[in-house]
Order: C-alpha cells, then structure tokens, then sequence
C-alpha cells in the first residue's frame, strides 16, 4: 500500500527519543521487501535494528551519536557487506535538534544543525549516494523524511531528494501519517494552510550501474532540468510580451524575473540565444533579432 498509518509506535526503541519512528512502519516494509541484510545509518534509539533482528534480519545500526558520520564514513566500509535494505531516518532540518539536545554535546556534524537548507540537500544527497553504494545490486535504499513549514515558507525536502537522485532507480513514494507530534499539543491560531500531519518514505531499488556511470547520469538529469527551466523562462517572457518581442526587450524583462538564474551564468545572454535557436519547435525567428513562439 502506498499509505500507511501507525498511531500505536509499538515496544521498540525508545519512547522519549523525539521524532521516533513506529516499529510497525519497519516491519511492514520487512515483510515486504524481505531483505537478508539491512542497514540503518541513522538508527537513532535503535528502533529499525531492534524489529529487524525479532524478525531474524541481520542488522546493523550506526549512528553519529555512536561516533560513525554518515556524510564522511563509507557506510559499506563500517559494516563489511552489501545490504539488500538501507534506510536512514535523518533530521528534518533544524525542526528538531539532537546533538546537545537528544544525546550528547553538540556536534558540528549533525545534519539537524545545518546551517542552511541548501547545506541539508546536498549532505543529504551525498548520505543517499552512500546508502546507494552500501547496497546490493537489485535491493533498495531510501530514507523516511517530512517535509517542514517554518515563517511561511514550505521546504520539501522528499521533493529535493527525489530530484537530486538517479530518476531511473526511484522505486516508491510511500506517505506515512504522523502521530503523536509535540506540534499537536500547541495552538498557531488561525492558520488558511493545513498542519503537516505525513512524512514520507522513499525507496530506490539500485541498478547494476557504476558509479562513474550513475554520476554521469546524475549531471545530464540535471543539466536536463537546467535546460527545461531556461526554455520555460524564454517562453513565459515571450508570453508576457504578446508572443512576439525582439532581443533586446526579452533581454530587459528576464534581467529583471529571473535574477538568480543569471547570477549563476555569466552568458545568459548567449544562452537565451542558444535557447531560442536550438527549440524550433517552441520558437521561430520572424525578424533578425525579433522571436515569437512557434
């Protein structure tokens, strides 16, 4: 089932660690993807190891509270073999902070204690990508995360991840209803947008691909988006300017929409040029230097 829903967390790990996931939720997916091996890099109070092994998975627990850093430390390299499951339960952001909080001092290294989003999706990537290398061809990978609403804004860490890893390995987008949350307990006030009450469980199941292989493929799934979003650019503008416009007015009005996007490239011009040249079926030049949508 794509859902699930566990309000009872169960007799595993331990009640009093905060954002603790339902035992039921580990053992739903043992029973069915059956692996022979899991690993959990981030087991927290040990819930995921704990099910595991009552049902006679062999299982391996690691954590940066125990000394083992999921970002830095090869996760295949800790344990000495290949998992057929590897799941993580990281952080979500700074919604709760562990290191000096949960367990122990505070500790630079805790994913809880980034400093910024952007900081969060590229570690988190980078533990995938080792889940992904801990894990045997044709078995699965994946992590249990929610998404977080803060000041008004709405950050998606499970789209993030999705978009930041292989595209042709994503297995499943299981959403998990929250329970017991300590934001159930207080009162925001009158709120137009609904309380985030689900995480999300993301499987990939890895191919037979090498890495040099997967990144490469990583790259082009991303220059691909990059081009996408350029292309939309140039036509939304052609858009707002009656769907005809020349150069330079096209020029003027992304200069002033899309100011991030040309911080980072120093020849968006050119590339507004490549963009309109290399989509014919998008756009057709009218006039020199004059461009409508096709």
């Amino acid at each position: 089932m794509s859902i699930m829903s566990f309000p009872d967390r169960g007799n595993w790990g331990k009640s009093a660690w905060r954002g603790n996931c339902s035992g039921h939720v580990y053992k739903e997916l043992f029973e069915r993807l059956k692996p022979g091996v899991f690993v959990d890099p981030m087991v927290g109070s040990g819930t995921s190891v704990e099910v595991a092994k009552e049902m006679g998975i062999e299982a391996y627990g690691l954590d940066l509270h125990s000394g083992f850093n999921a970002v830095r430390d090869s996760i295949l390299l800790a344990v000495g073999k290949p998992a057929d499951l590897c799941i993580s339960h990281p952080p979500y952001g700074a919604m709760i902070v562990y290191s000096g909080n949960v367990w122990g001092k505070a500790d630079p290294n805790d994913l809880s204690r980034c400093p910024s989003d952007e900081d969060f999706h590229e570690k988190m990537q980078l533990v995938l990508m080792n889940q992904r290398e801990a894990t045997n061809s044709g078995g699965y990978y994946g992590t249990i995360i929610g998404d977080w609403r803060r000041k008004g804004v709405y950050t998606s860490y499970q789209a993030e991840m999705i978009a930041r890893m292989p595209k042709g390995e994503l297995a499943a987008v299981i959403i998990k209803a929250q329970h017991n949350c300590t934001s159930d307990r207080k009162t925001y006030g009158l709120m137009k947008l609904p309380h985030i009450l689900h995480e999300y469980i993301l499987l990939w199941q890895k191919k037979a691909v090498p890495v040099l292989l997967m990144l490469r493929d990583l790259a082009h799934q991303q220059y691909s988006r990059l081009t996408g979003t350029w292309k939309n650019i140039v036509k939304c503008i052609l858009m707002e300017l009656g769907g005809k416009s020349d150069l330079s007015a096209i020029y003027q009005e992304i200069e002033k929409s899309a100011p991030d996007k040309l911080a980072s490239n120093p020849h968006w011009k050119a590339k507004i040029r490549q963009t309109l040249n290399q989509n014919e079926d998008l756009f057709r030049p009218v006039a020199t230097g004059v461009w409508a949508i096709a």
